[in-house]
């Protein structure tokens, strides 16, 4: 072999070994990883992901009840898990966004003290060191938005607790519930029997409670039932007694001497003659707002003079008529509205015939309904509401008077209902009481035809409610927004 031919045999091995690898899988991804922020890029478009889930879930579940999951599960637990690792994620990206922008920092033409490195690189490992570089640069620089972030993150379990609310609601129930309402009124004795010409004595009672109510004032006393202690009925109709009353005062007439006015009197009506304290009450129709008032139970009308104060009179009308109610019970008291009143201003008294009320079909309907042509009759029968009125008529007619104490004369009232007409200081209220405790009994008579009025039943249910004032998807796009702030120095210094 020639020498020249064993130097190049010589150098082969040279050669050989001057050759370079080819790269290894690992130090490929390594590179990939660091040269292209792709870890960062990961971390980030994980905590979008995950805090989107925890978005979804607040949205499907947001005023719903609460799932029926296994014990193991709930909806705050669910949460957290996705919130740990989108707060794992939020905190990566953000430890490696803070620890590159480091050299954003030195990249500047004024000289940096070396000392800074120290501070970002503890900012980059947790929230203290991210604190102390808060009050070593300016606020404009993109680290500065990092760092206020990661302290900002010591917030986000606390915050995130606040999300999910549990309140209560009411919700229907399969429970009933049943208000009372009356199509028909016959009177009816204890024993369910008819009455043919008497007043049975559960509406006497009622008229009594009426009138000696001393408060003057309207309370719902109305039968219904409802387990749930909360209860709403959509609008109903019912037979009931309706009250009208004017002020007459205008019309009284007075008879003077020399001695002074000692006689008063109504035209056509009663009469006040001599000193002291009186009423007179009797059944006399006087005010043209009440001349109108046909088939009604009684009108009356009462003259009343007092020594300390001006005579006054006051004309009254009851009579039948048809409410349109709207009904609720909240926490077990009852509340009941009169939405509308539908009168018969045809109707008359008669032995052979029954008072009858028809409506049209958009008042018993809900009172909006044009379209159902469905018309309901409410009835009244004629011998009771003859009987009625006769004794209306007894009871509300008579006279009474308070004597003074220089007099010889005793005290006298011709009824309890006559003391309680004098005794009154508000006239309208007393018989406005009156009519509503007629209705209530009326309404409660279970005559024929009056089925109860269903309802709704209300239930207690707790549910999962959304406070929108947090929102963990706005932080997570602050964090990508740093990310390419960071990749592509868009002028945050």
């Amino acid at each position: 072999m020639s020498d020249d031919a064993q130097d190049v045999d010589s150098r082969t091995p040279l050669l050989k070994q001057s050759v370079p690898r080819p790269a290894s899988l690992s130090r490929k991804i390594s590179s990939l990883l660091q040269d292209w922020w792709l870890w960062e890029i990961l971390s980030a478009l994980t905590a979008l992901i995950s805090s989107t889930v925890i978005i979804v879930i607040l949205v499907i579940f947001d005023s719903s009840s609460l799932p029926d999951w296994p014990s193991v599960f709930t909806i705050n637990s669910t949460i957290s898990f996705f919130a740990v690792i989108t707060k794992l994620a939020i905190t990566s990206a953000l430890g490696a966004s803070i620890s590159q922008s480091k050299w954003l920092w030195y990249r500047q033409e004024e000289p940096r003290p070396l000392k800074d490195l120290q501070l970002f690189e503890d900012a980059s490992r947790g929230p203290w060191g991210a604190l102390a570089l808060l009050f070593s640069i300016r606020a404009r620089h993109i680290a500065f938005v990092g760092a206020t972030i990661t302290v900002l993150m010591l917030l986000f379990d606390p915050f995130l607790q606040q999300v999910v609310v549990y309140p209560d609601r009411l919700v229907a129930s399969e429970k009933t519930a049943t208000i009372v309402r009356a199509q028909n009124y016959v009177a009816r004795s204890e024993e369910g029997l008819p009455l043919p010409s008497v007043v049975d004595m559960s509406l006497k009672a009622a008229i009594y409670e009426g009138i000696f109510d001393v408060r003057d004032q309207a309370d719902v006393n109305i039968e219904h039932y409802c387990s749930t202690g909360n209860c709403t009925w959509q609008d109903f109709s019912s037979l009931a007694v309706c009250s009208k009353c004017a002020n007459i005062t205008s019309y009284i007439e007075k008879s003077c001497n020399e001695t002074g006015c000692h006689h008063l009197y109504l035209p056509d009506g009663p009469t006040i003659t001599g000193s002291g304290s009186q009423i007179n009450s009797s059944t006399t129709n006087i005010s043209p707002d009440l001349a109108n008032t046909t088939a009604s139970i009684i009108q009356f009308t009462s003259l009343i003079s007092k020594s300390n104060a001006s005579p006054s009179a006051y004309e009254c009308a009851l009579f039948y008529c048809i409410n349109t109610y709207t009904a609720s019970v909240t926490d077990g008291a009852i509340s009941q509205t009169i939405t509308s009143t539908f009168l018969n201003n045809t109707a008359t008294h008669s032995q052979s015939s029954d008072l009858l009320y028809t409506p049209p079909p958009s008042f018993t309907n809900n009172n909006t309904t044009t379209s159902n042509t469905t018309t309901t009759t409410f009835t009244v029968s004629s011998l009771a509401a003859l009987a009625l009125n006769s004794f209306m008529t007894t009871t509300f007619t008579g006279h009474g008077h308070i004597s003074p104490p220089s007099s010889n004369t005793t005290s006298f009232f011709s009824s309890d209902t006559i003391h309680a007409l004098y005794s009154t200081t508000n006239y309208t209220a007393r018989i406005n009481n009156l009519a509503i405790s007629m209705t209530n009994n009326i309404r409660q008579q279970n005559s024929s035809g009056s089925s109860p009025h269903p309802g709704i039943a209300f239930k207690t249910e707790t549910y999962v409610k959304l406070d929108t004032r947090f929102n963990p998807r706005n932080l997570v796009e602050i964090i990508i927004l740093i990310e390419l702030g960071q990749k592509k120095n868009l002028g945050f210094l």
